[in-house]
């Protein structure tokens, strides 16, 4: 075994790989950007170097800097967890030729898997059944669209390199097609450094399952059962589960096999994940889709349920150690879920209530409490003061329950994710918690597009007035201070107060993505009052409580809120998951706050905070509604911003490369004059050429 292992990465993969790393006596080393130098892989590793400056490309995904430090801190081995270099060929033999042992597949086995079409053609020559799809590498624009037709819509378009879904667009329309292979075109070049595609037949309403595969450099390949990924949207899984509900003994037997073809046919070597789609209508069906030549995200379903550390024995196999087990000797016992923690901020699109957007969200983490009890692991890079930045991935941490069924392992992963408390930036917890309870989940009755249809009904309807009146409650408090000596004179306090009674004191509130809502307040102790919006007023007070918690009494019934406060005052509150943010609210300076308020709807901005990497529009251009005007990018997703009328280009403020935060406005699209009854010109024609006349 190594004596000094370099952990190639960031974030709750780091943490994971140095937990092994400690568990087997072997020195970790992390590396950090300036973003990350107090982040907690670099607090629990045994050494830390500094890589870089906060941008990916110029410190974790730079080679000569990450050997650099393998080299400066004795490091014998390079581990590259997941996602960043781990499926980078060139990056392991970099590795290998600086002298170090790179802990995953030989550089030729990452080649071949991670061109998916040489994949399908190597898997296929082995026996191995694939997804019907386009042959042969390089296609252009015009190619795809015939692959694409002769297949038939609905079709995949695929990036040949990467993974994790970047660049992946499901085409229906087949008059989309180039507009889609453009957007995936791109975005697989951002996301991979190569624009390759391929077009595969898409199966509606099919199943993702995975076989994990472990293979040593003595011959030995083993699979250790397979995962259930069906539950994803924008093609990323975010629930995972193993086994899976699908499958019978001969069926697991079947993929096993096939997935062990797969892996000896590209000369595999350690932790390895072979994937296949299934007809959720035909489950003795399965066709190869890809291989990933790394951990994954999901690999603790596994552990939990063959009790194998994947993590060590990918250690194991790199220092040359042969695997111990036969396939007999791996046994499936009970049933695990995991649940993968993001950061974003999940709402119902405005102009279709029945579609969700998740976007991106960003912050610092003011509150942290993460679950545990019997059967609950929580892999995490998180602690309180981390910096969440629209810089690298979203993905925050991975709650895993594990029980001797699945309702029991269900259940108690929606008791943990009941009991997840992050303040300071938006998750999907909450959201995670409602997907884990839907019927067809528990039921088994799943299909990769079961999220996005299910999506807007997990999403609560609003805020509950409780969260409102907590946090109005809280601003109260602080406009009455405690009285001094048993005494307080009724004139030196904001509460209301009058000869004849007290009045009401109005607090204004806004929940992102929310109307602002006016809470009144009246009344001290026991007699208070809380009125929210137009609602009867409700009696409600606060109690004491812990220091960073609120307990509110409301109309006889207590809750018990996570509490923190952000400096620039908004007020946090968290249960069940769900952490909400009430800012305060100004009406006048929301009237004036500039361009967005004075052109209303006409006005563009940036649904998160991230950067414009497109602009396609110019000022002066006449748009239609629904065309595409620029794109803003964050924590590797892409976001279309479109003229929401038929209209012309007033303003363009970004231009590619601009950085942006929530809300800030991007561009102004006025609409097309709209002709009156009479014939002459609407009011909003006038006034345009009243301006141009000007």
């Amino acid at each position: 075994m190594f004596d000094t292992v370099l952990v190639a990465n960031r974030g709750e993969i780091a943490v994971r790989v140095i937990r092994t790393l400690r568990a087997l006596g072997v020195r970790s080393v992390a590396v950090h950007s300036d973003a990350d130098a107090d982040a907690r892989h670099v607090r629990e590793a045994d050494t830390a170097v500094r890589i870089g400056p906060t941008a990916a490309a110029e410190s974790y995904l730079s080679t000569e800097r990450l050997l650099a430090a393998a080299a400066a801190t004795g490091a014998q081995a390079v581990h590259p967890g997941y996602g960043f270099l781990a499926e980078n060929a060139g990056f392991a033999r970099a590795v290998t030729e600086a002298g170090l042992a790179f802990v995953g597949p030989p550089a030729d086995a990452i080649e071949l898997m991670g061109d998916k079409i040489r994949a399908k053609a190597t898997v296929g020559d082995a026996g191995v059944p694939v997804v019907p799809g386009s042959a042969g590498s390089g296609l252009t624009d015009a190619e795809l669209i015939d692959a694409a037709e002769k297949i038939g819509v609905p079709v995949l378009l695929k990036p040949s390199a990467g993974g994790g879904g970047k660049g992946m667009r499901l085409v229906r329309d087949p008059a989309r097609l180039p507009e889609e292979i453009a957007a995936a075109r791109r975005e697989a070049r951002a996301s991979f450094g190569d624009d390759t595609l391929l077009v595969e037949r898409w199966i509606d309403r099919p199943r993702h399952i995975e076989i994990q595969v472990l293979a040593d450099g003595h011959g030995t390949v083993l699979h250790l059962g397979e995962r259930e990924c069906s539950l994803q949207r924008r093609h990323q899984k975010i629930i995972e589960e193993a086994p899976s509900p699908l499958l019978d003994e001969a069926t697991r037997a079947a993929m096993g096999a096939a997935a062990v073809d797969a892996a000896r046919a590209c000369g595999y070597r350690g932790a390895g994940t072979v994937e296949f789609i299934v007809p959720g209508d035909e489950p003795g069906a399965h066709w190869f889709m890809e291989m990933n030549t790394r951990l994954q995200v999901e690999h603790p379903v596994t552990e939990l349920i063959t009790g194998v550390d994947l993590v060590e024995w990918q250690l194991r196999v790199a220092a040359g150690e042969p695997l111990p087990w036969a396939q007999s000797d791996i046994a499936l016992t009970g049933h695990a879920v995991e649940a993968r923690i993001c950061a974003e901020t999940a709402r119902r699109a405005a102009d279709d209530p029945a579609r969700v957007d998740f976007l991106p969200s960003a912050g610092t983490v003011l509150l942290l409490r993460e679950p545990a009890g019997e059967g609950v692991r929580v892999d995490s890079g998180l602690l309180t003061g981390t910096e969440v930045s629209t810089s690298y991935d979203p993905m925050l941490a991975k709650v895993v329950a594990h029980g001797p069924d699945r309702p029991t392992a269900l259940r108690r992963l929606r008791a943990a994710l009941a009991a997840t408390t992050v303040l300071g930036v938006d998750t999907n917890a909450a959201f995670l918690r409602a997907l884990a309870d839907l019927p067809a989940v528990r039921e088994g009755d799943l299909d990769t597009g079961l999220v996005d249809r299910e999506a807007a009904g997990l999403l609560p309807d609003g805020v509950p007035d409780e969260v409102y009146g907590a946090a109005a409650l809280l601003t109260h408090a602080a406009l009455v201070p405690p009285p001094a000596g048993g005494w307080r004179d009724p004139f030196s306090a904001a509460d209301g107060w009058r000869l004849d009674g007290t009045a009401w004191t109005t607090h204004h509130l806004r929940v992102p993505g929310h109307e602002p809502v006016a809470v009144a307040v009246r009344g001290t102790g026991a007699a208070t009052e809380v009125r929210v919006g137009d609602a009867a007023p409700v009696a409600g007070r606060l109690l004491p409580a812990a220091a960073d918690e609120v307990r509110l009494l409301w109309d006889g019934v207590q809750t018990t809120f996570a509490h923190a406060v952000a400096a620039d005052g908004t007020q946090w509150l968290g249960s069940d998951g769900e952490g909400r943010q009430v800012q305060p609210h100004d009406p006048v300076a929301a009237a004036l706050r500039g361009a967005a308020a004075a052109h209303g709807a006409d006005a563009l901005t940036a649904p998160m905070p991230g950067t414009v990497t497109v602009v396609t529009a110019r000022v002066g251009e006449q748009v239609a509604a629904g065309q595409a005007l620029l794109v803003v990018e964050a924590m590797k997703m892409e976001h279309v911003i479109a003229a929401p009328h038929d209209g012309t280009v007033v303003e363009l403020d970004v231009r590619a490369g601009t950085a942006v935060s929530m809300d800030q406005v991007l561009a102004v699209v006025d609409p097309h004059p709209a002709a009156a009854p009479d014939g002459t010109a609407a009011p909003e024609a006038g006034r345009q050429q009243e301006e141009a006349a000007r």
